[in-house]
Formats: structure tokens, C-alpha cells, sequence
């Protein structure tokens, strides 16, 4: 059996906010408005915005010790990590880094409900 990554879901309290947030700040592609759901994509991988108006605000503190928790990443070339890092930071989302693994680069940055994304280069090795 060989699996592949269909789509994953975040929740979020505001679905217009992540909206803009995902396709005018992260550049992703609006696929679809299912009620209390958006579709995006990135790179082939549907990501599912769904709508909890009643979740509790994230705590934000995450962003300050990011370092082994759960989080999604996103893969850019070596050419886009800054224009990532500086797009989220003009766009007044938290972030933290960058942070060096010797072989790669990272910085963590948090969406308008908190949850705890990472921007990531790819290894000078391959794995």
C-alpha cells in the first residue's frame, strides 16, 4: 500500500480572516467554500480551513519555544526563505528564527488563530 497526503485540516475561529491570510499572505490557491470549510492548495496538497467559532484562542506562547511541537511546514527554495520571512513579518504574523539545522533553515511563524507553521528550506543532502 503507498499513501499520500490528500489534504489536511486546521481549525480556525474566523474563516474569512484565514482566507485572506492563506491565499493573499501565503499565496495559496482558493479551491472551494464548502459552508463552514475553505480548501486551499499548496502545491498539489489541499489544506482545510474549518470554521470553529467556539475554540478557545490559541496560546500564542508556542511561537517563543517552537522546537519539537506539532506544527505543518511549508518548503521553500533557498531564494524565497527571506521573501517568506519577510512577507509574514510585514503582515504582522508572529515568527521566531531563523533557526540554522546545518543543512537547512527554518523560522516558525503562527497563523491568525495560532496554529504554529514553519517556513523550511530544503537540505544541501538530500535525505
Amino acid at each position: 500500500m503507498e499513501l499520500k497526503l490528500d489534504h489536511f485540516a486546521l481549525y480556525v475561529r474566523d474563516l474569512a480572516a484565514s482566507e485572506r491570510f492563506y491565499t493573499q499572505v501565503l499565496g495559496m490557491r482558493l479551491v472551494d467554500r464548502l459552508g463552514d470549510m475553505t480548501l486551499v492548495e499548496c502545491a498539489g496538497i489541499s489544506l482545510g480551513l474549518v470554521r470553529r467559532p467556539e475554540m478557545a484562542p490559541a496560546e500564542r506562547t508556542a511561537i517563543g519555544d517552537p522546537l519539537a511541537r506539532a506544527h505543518h511546514a511549508f518548503l521553500v527554495d533557498a531564494a524565497g526563505f527571506a521573501e517568506a520571512q519577510r512577507t509574514l513579518e510585514e503582515a504582522g504574523a508572529p515568527t521566531h528564527g531563523p533557526v540554522s539545522w546545518g543543512d537547512h533553515e527554518c523560522f516558525y511563524f503562527l497563523d491568525p488563530d495560532g496554529n504554529l507553521l514553519e517556513i523550511v528550506t530544503p537540505p544541501l543532502t538530500p535525505r
